[in-house]
């Protein structure tokens, strides 16, 4: 079985190996990738994620821009962590061969939707979610499932209590939340166990191609961004761990629980608020991801990368 699927994300080092997982897994079908201001600014994560779709022989996904900033807040990018492209590691002279969608993201979402249901897996802030189930309520009913790598039930990577994809847009990320349709949070304390360790970058070298060549030039500058900022020996691939649950829901073990975002802490906004022991009696809202089959996880991203090298 095949499950259709749009990614919506802000490439970002992760997110690429995100959109090469979605692309080769032959239990994906990608109907189109979406992109929204997070990592970087809107207009580099659109030809971050047209270079990773060239780079993968994926020319018939349409690419389409989103939201260049939050509903309500200034955008904060994470150049930090991704660089000054948002992709930085390999140096890229040419243009992308993978066209952008004439269409906006919101009109590239309604017209894939309209045309069958499909999974959104989500690896940036919510803003292109929560504006088409503003805008489009009645589209609400053909999202099978909305799965988001953001959020933590522990402490967060940008501020104390607050993950990146969360902080950067907590009132989109409440919309979602509130909007009824089934919603899985792959949070921080799921993705940090998957690390890429010297094993996962041995692994990709001894594929031996220019695809997997480039993956392991980004995941080093990205190991190097993460010991200089907090400290990992090996830093953790987050956005994959969100399209592996979708691939195979065995490999990535959630919990049902009541999840709140919080919007007007003075010192707590864009905190994800689980209630994994039934504290204030809410009922369940949402899936909570809680542990990775670290194994099976990295068998999936190798295997994509490996399958998409051969093509």
């Amino acid at each position: 079985m095949t499950w259709p699927l749009i990614l919506d994300c802000d490439p970002g080092h992760d997110d690429a190996l995100a959109i090469l997982l979605a692309v080769a897994d032959p239990a994906v079908e990608l109907l189109a990738v979406t992109t929204v201001a997070g990592n970087h600014t809107v207009d580099k994560c659109t030809v971050n994620a047209r270079r990773v779709l060239s780079l993968a022989g994926a020319s018939d996904i349409p690419v389409a821009r989103g939201a260049d900033r939050p509903l309500v807040r200034r955008l904060r990018i994470a150049d930090d962590v991704h660089g000054s492209t948002g992709l930085d590691g390999p140096q890229f002279t040419d243009e992308p061969s993978v066209p952008e969608s004439p269409y906006s993201a919101q009109e590239l979402l309604v017209d894939v939707l309209r045309s069958k249901p499909a999974t959104i897996v989500a690896t940036g802030a919510l803003t292109n979610i929560a504006r088409l189930l503003v805008d489009e309520p009645g589209l609400a009913a053909n999202i099978t499932e909305i799965v988001w790598m953001g959020g933590s039930t522990e402490r967060g990577n940008i501020a104390p209590l607050a993950e990146a994809n969360a902080y950067v847009d907590p009132e989109a990320a409440d919309v979602v939340v509130r909007s009824g349709v089934p919603f899985t949070m792959c949070g921080l304390n799921v993705t940090h166990q998957a690390l890429v360790t010297d094993d996962v970058l041995a692994r990709l070298e001894r594929i031996g191609t220019p695809l997997a060549r480039i993956c392991s030039e980004w995941m080093t500058f990205f190991a190097s961004t993460y010991r200089e900022l907090f400290g990992f020996e090996a830093p953790p691939l987050h956005d994959p761990v969100a399209v592996a649950r979708v691939i195979d829901p065995a490999i990535v073990r959630c919990v049902e629980a009541n999840l709140v975002i919080e919007t007007a802490g003075e010192w707590t906004a864009g905190a994800t608020v689980v209630d994994l022991d039934g504290y204030t009696g809410r009922p369940a809202n949402a899936r909570i991801a809680v542990d990775l089959d670290r194994d099976a996880f990295w068998d999936k991203v190798i295997g994509a990368i490996t399958r998409l090298s051969v093509c």
